[in-house]
């Protein structure tokens, strides 16, 4: 059961610091509006409901790290990610929690 919680809101033993450190993306997948108002630097925006038509845009070589307000949104968005071949994807959960664990 507590792998189920870890796969959907991010497992917690991830060292995010280390991942951006190794070149990680970090895609944002809440709205343009939320994303205006406060966001990880260099974090890129793809909306979850335009991710499925922006996959072009992601390098399915990098690590890529999802984030949104809650958690709720980026682990559908590393669902998405993962049923289209992206193989080294992380549920940050929410961007502000996201931001503390990169830059601590």
């Amino acid at each position: 059961m507590l792998d189920f919680f870890e796969n959907l809101f991010g497992n917690n033993k991830v060292i995010f610091s280390d991942l951006m450190k190794s070149g990680a993306q970090i895609i944002d997948v809440r709205t343009e509006a939320e994303f205006s108002g406060g966001h990880i630097k260099n974090s890129t925006n793809i909306p979850l409901q335009n991710l499925s038509q922006n996959l072009n845009k992601l390098n399915k070589s990098k690590t890529i790290i999802t984030c949104c307000a809650s958690g709720m949104r980026s682990a559908s968005a590393k669902s998405i990610l993962e049923k289209n071949g992206f193989m080294d994807v992380h549920n940050g959960g929410g961007w502000k929690s996201l931001e503390q664990k990169i830059f601590q």
